[in-house]
């Protein structure tokens, strides 16, 4: 069984023993730490969708920390004596594979948990719902009161005209 995970904006295949050298993670040596799986393969079995395959669980325990090997950056243009020579080394994070398995016997926490959610979702839309129709009342309150100050001007000038 091997697992395709991501992390540090890579993929790796992973299996179970295997030792990487990734991006570097905010973890204590000796840490445990668990990897997004994106694919997974089970002998014939092929788990490629990544909603899916997020249900396996693929841990990892941090080795140490460590710098990769220098990169030389040399920039230079032709004929116009610039030359530019920049060394990176890039800080790593060195972790072994433990297990790639499922999370089967986690899963029916997560599903009450998201179903709690959703829950409170439908008392907001209920709500969400009121909120229309009594905007709508509100308007029409308004309405004849904006009307009935329309023809209160209308008096004023009328009674200015009779001065």
């Amino acid at each position: 069984m091997y697992a395709i995970v991501k992390t540090g904006g890579k993929q790796y295949k992973v299996a179970p023993g295997d030792k990487l050298n990734i991006e570097k993670l905010d973890v204590e040596p000796g840490a445990k730490v668990e990897l997004e799986a994106i694919c997974v393969v089970d002998g014939d079995k092929v788990e490629a969708d990544p909603a899916k395959a997020a249900a396996t669980k693929v841990v990892a325990v941090v080795l140490e920390q460590f710098k990769g090997e220098k990169q030389l950056v040399f920039k230079f243009k032709k004929r116009k004596n610039y030359k530019k020579l920049r060394g990176h080394r890039q800080n790593l994070t060195r972790v072994q594979i433990e297990s790639v398995g499922s999370q089967k016997a986690e899963k029916p926490a997560a599903a009450k948990k998201a179903a709690a959610p959703k829950d409170e979702a439908a008392p907001k839309a209920q709500a969400a719902e009121k909120k229309p129709a009594a905007k709508k009342a509100a308007k029409a309150e308004a309405k004849p009161a904006a009307e009935k100050k329309a023809p209160a001007k209308k008096d004023e000038s009328a009674s200015e005209d009779a001065e």
